[in-house]
């Protein structure tokens, strides 16, 4: 298991609308439209859809610790969604103001992970950085992943076994293809070791299309640490 950190840098592009969704918000605002199409397809109460309206509004804003007025016309939207095609409307919107993984390559990721003496990394130009809460590749029967954390990046590495067995992933919480995520933190003594066993995903990019929340993704990083 290897932990580094190193600092990331964002640049705004100028002329282009000021990002303030992450992946995992973008994901949560998908899932409250995906509801309101469900609703408006199930229901026929006009009463109940325009309080099941007001409350996905609320869930949407309160998972920003802070919106502009700018922002909040940007998501106001959600609340006309009706059907498939409106929703597709509203979240396609949303796309010039999400943030992206910060950019990294494999200088980068070497340094992050200094044992790693043959390290690959993952096919860069092929993945799409604003769908990421997470970066995460396999190379040989280790698993890499690599977090965000205050404007830093936090490296983990274990030994990964895909199965088919179906369980929840401790990073997504969501029921899903699982394999056993196997890493060594230090122990209370020198030079002893603990291992730490969690299920997670065997695919990362379908599990970053899932996260709506970084909260576990952070208690399996913090776990690691230790």
């Amino acid at each position: 298991m290897t932990i580094i950190k190193e600092s990331t840098d964002r640049t705004n592009v100028s002329g282009q609308p000021e990002a303030f969704i992450r992946n995992h918000q973008y994901n949560f605002i998908k899932e409250q439209a995906l509801a309101l199409v469900t609703a408006h397809a199930t229901a026929n109460d006009a009463e109940v859809l325009s309080v099941l309206r007001h409350l996905s509004h609320e869930k949407v804003f309160a998972i920003f610790p802070a919106l502009t007025e700018e922002q909040k016309n940007v998501l106001r939207p959600l609340t006309a969604v009706k059907d498939t095609d409106a929703a597709e409307e509203f979240l396609s919107g949303l796309r010039p103001y999400l943030i992206p993984f910060p950019t990294v390559n494999l200088d980068n990721l070497k340094r992050l992970f200094p044992k790693a003496k043959r390290l690959k990394g993952p096919n860069l130009p092929a993945m799409d950085f604003h769908a990421l809460s997470y970066l995460s590749w396999q190379e040989n029967t280790n698993r890499f992943l690599v977090a965000e954390r205050n404007g830093r990046l936090q490296a983990v590495s274990g030994q990964f076994g895909a199965s088919r067995k179906q369980g929840v992933c401790m990073i997504c919480h969501k029921h899903s293809s699982v394999g056993l995520f196997m890493a060594k933190t230090k122990g209370a003594n020198i030079d002893s070791y603990v291992k730490h066993g969690q299920y997670i995903c065997a695919d990362g990019t379908a599990c970053n299309a899932r996260l709506t929340t970084v909260d576990r993704l952070e208690k399996f990083l913090d776990r690691l640490e230790r």
